[in-house]
């Protein structure tokens, strides 16, 4: 499957839940009203439009919320999503909170790899940062992760006068732990106006002044953004995604399903298909499938966060 400009879309980030619990300050730092659950798609129907996907071309699911192991069933979802013909992998990205308890089932259920977002490792900045004190309990679960051999991501947004002074004992981690520690440039939003993010340029110069021999690694680590990095010194390896530095809108390969149901096929665009509606009306198999490759048709060649920024409600969107 692929958009008027030629791009292969293999990637679709699944949004099951708008709830979180945490506050992160460039997330949702107000009280942002949940969406109705009744305004949720069940798994049924969300399991449906992956299998859909999958028939089109999609390989690669990663689960999303909000928090997504905040709602009940979220492993058994995992392991159902592993059955689909044709899904090559499926991902989750999580704050960490809930993990610990869940990874030997998410392991069970053929989990291909774990995004957990933190930070900070000082714990008093965690909860400056997210308003609870739960630094202890992710960072158990990142290394539980480790050590049952799940590949691990570590998902670092730099933040000046925030937490810039972390970047080099971050990016250390690559060295003691097999995992990849991703620096991502902070996106603008309505929720994170007074925050100053740091570029990937200023922070690839400061990790190339820490490894002198740090240089790109040029296997596919993913199928998402990421520039990759490694130095002889590393276990695992350090990653920059910089959607405004370093525009990688040329080779996206992604639509978004939020937990509404709506198919975003470009983040920082309102474009896409209600696909709920369609689920619930009565639609059949060809008429959505049909429906998503008229959102695939709808992608933008690019976004103009550089000029202005319409993303709100990262929460509710899927991260």
């Amino acid at each position: 499957m692929k958009d008027t400009f030629s791009r292969a879309i293999r990637y679709l980030r699944v949004a099951i839940t708008d709830r979180c619990n945490l506050k992160c300050v460039y997330c949702r730092p107000e009280e942002i009203p949940f969406i109705p659950h009744d305004d949720i798609l069940r798994y049924e129907e969300i399991l449906r439009v992956c299998g859909i996907a999958a028939g089109l071309g999609v390989k690669v699911i990663r689960v999303t919320g909000g928090e997504p192991l905040m709602r009940k069933g979220c492993t058994d979802f995992v392991k159902t999503l592993k059955g689909i013909p044709d899904i090559e992998r499926v991902t989750l990205t999580t704050n960490g909170v809930l993990l610990e308890n869940q990874l030997n089932a998410l392991r069970a259920a053929g989990l291909d790899g774990l995004n957990v977002s933190l930070d900070t490792l000082l714990p008093n900045r965690y909860r400056d940062l997210t308003g609870f004190d739960e630094f202890e309990r992710v960072w158990a679960a990142v290394n539980r992760s480790v050590a049952l051999g799940i590949p691990t991501k570590l998902n670092f947004v730099p933040i000046r006068g925030v937490n810039q002074d972390e970047l080099l004992q971050i990016a250390n981690l690559a060295r003691e732990l097999p995992i990849d520690i991703r620096f991502i440039e902070l996106m603008p939003s309505g929720e994170n106006g007074g925050l100053e993010g740091i570029s990937t340029p200023e922070i690839l110069a400061l990790l190339k002044a820490e490894f002198c021999d740090l240089e790109e690694d040029q296997a596919q680590r993913g199928f998402g953004p990421a520039r990759y990095f490694r130095s002889r010194d590393m276990m695992g390896s350090v990653g920059l995604i910089g959607a405004l530095s370093d525009n990688f809108c040329d080779t996206c390969n992604r639509l978004r399903l939020t937990s509404e149901g709506f198919l975003k096929v470009c983040l920082h665009h309102n474009a896409g298909i209600d696909l709920r509606a369609m689920l619930r009306g009565g639609a059949d198999d060809a008429a959505i499938a049909s429906a998503i490759e008229e959102g695939v048709r709808q992608k933008p060649e690019r976004h103009f966060l550089e000029e202005e920024t319409n993303l709100r409600f990262m929460s509710r969107i899927g991260g």
